[in-house]
């Protein structure tokens, strides 16, 4: 039943971007097929074999590590400072996101990243026969953040039409950055995490060729990744890393002041006018039938689906430290699910971060960006729907 269910979740997610289309006889059916064909291979592989486990588990490690060599850092600067019981966020999780951040900036400075990523944008753009800057952005987006992914790409924006930008964007917003991984993992199941990275890539691709789909000639089809890092040493880059990781960190614990009181002042008014209800409970209710087909049990989707609505409405971090407190009282299944749906930046306030990183790149292009903003959230959300979808088929 669990497998009919989200086989038809899949049909619907993928109707529902079929409507939005903006050209309907350009879509590339084999592409998107392909890709939905790597998407279960690659959740079977990890989930239900012995090698894939074993890969989970050694990246989870390496992980692990680099949190401990993260941890050393903190530890000096805060080591004075006595933790309450169960610790402090803000130092334990957000924190880590500076080492994470100074080890990409080296990896871009020594041309390591950017060479993984053109040669495995490449592949895919191959097999699926998509344009090899999409592609490229795809991949490029789960390792950097929304505004570092778009910037990687500036030397093509000039060739990028509506819809190509569409896809580009969709792709950075679709994903999370390989910086603040870390810290999700230290909130939620790891695997769950790391499954969610490559799936979230090609339902980006999938959900947005859809909605966009493009046809690109070949002599305009070409990744340039020589302007990728201004850094003139490798010092130059750990600190550079280092200053962009303090500021993500700064700007998401800032963001969470906001939004976790702005939820406690909305959850106050309505309370105030319909006692014992939350914003939580509504939009657990209006995302509840997606959840169901999503393979969450009845008897948890208005708990989940209020989590996953908190993450549209606020961001994934607000949403991961409500569901935190949950992990123990719902299913691995609605677990898997819910974690793979949160790991995405498909929030109202990426919509801001993609459109003003896209002015700074190119005003005209921000204009076109702020106009398709709402329908950007809605096809990333649709991809986050897909992906937690074909997370749960193999939970």
């Amino acid at each position: 039943m669990d497998i009919i269910l989200g086989i038809l979740a899949i049909i619907v997610v993928l109707g529902i971007a079929y409507l939005l289309s903006n050209h309907r006889k350009m879509v590339n059916y084999r592409g998107i097929g392909i890709m939905i064909l790597a998407q279960l291979l690659i959740t079977w592989f990890m989930f239900s074999t012995t090698i894939g486990q074993t890969i989970i588990n050694g990246i989870s490690a390496v992980f692990n590590k680099l949190i401990e060599f993260g941890n050393a850092g903190v530890d000096f600067i805060l080591g004075g400072v006595v933790e309450a019981e169960g610790g402090v966020f803000f130092f334990d999780v957000l924190l880590l996101i500076i080492f994470f951040a100074t080890i990409l900036s080296v990896l871009t400075y020594l041309k390591i990243l950017p060479i993984f990523i053109k040669y495995i944008g490449g592949i895919i753009s191959k097999i699926t026969g998509l344009p090899k800057v999409e592609s490229f952005n795809a991949v490029n987006s789960i390792f950097f953040g929304q505004s570092e992914a778009l910037i990687a790409i500036r030397s093509q924006f000039h060739h990028l039409t509506a819809n190509r930008l569409y896809i580009v964007s969709a792709s950075a917003m679709g994903s999370v950055s390989a910086s603040i991984v870390g810290a999700y993992m230290q909130m939620l199941p790891p695997e769950y995490v790391l499954v969610a990275l490559p799936l979230n890539m090609f339902s980006a691709l999938i959900i947005a060729s859809i909605i966009a789909p493009v046809n690109v000639p070949k002599q305009e089809d070409k990744v340039d990744i020589t302007d990728v890092s201004n850094d003139k040493s490798i010092f130059e880059a750990m600190g550079n890393g280092a200053l962009e990781g303090g500021k993500i960190a700064l700007i998401v614990g800032t963001m969470l002041v906001a939004f976790i009181a702005a939820l406690e002042l909305v959850n106050w008014i309505i309370q105030a006018i319909f006692a014992g209800v939350t914003l939580q409970q509504i939009l657990g209710y209006v995302l509840s039938p997606i959840g169901i087909l999503m393979g969450i049990p009845t008897s948890e989707v208005i708990d989940a689906g209020g989590i996953m609505g908190t993450k549209i409405v606020t961001n994934e971090f607000v949403a991961m430290l409500e569901f935190q407190n949950m992990i123990g009282q719902v299913s691995e299944k609605t677990v898997g699910i819910v974690t793979v749906f949160l790991t995405s930046f498909a929030n109202f306030s990426s919509i801001g971060i993609i459109a003003g990183t896209v002015q700074g790149i190119d005003r005209e292009k921000g204009g076109e960006v702020s106009k398709f903003g709402l329908k950007l959230l809605l096809g990333a959300t649709l991809a986050s729907i897909l992906s937690a979808t074909i997370a749960g088929l193999f939970i």
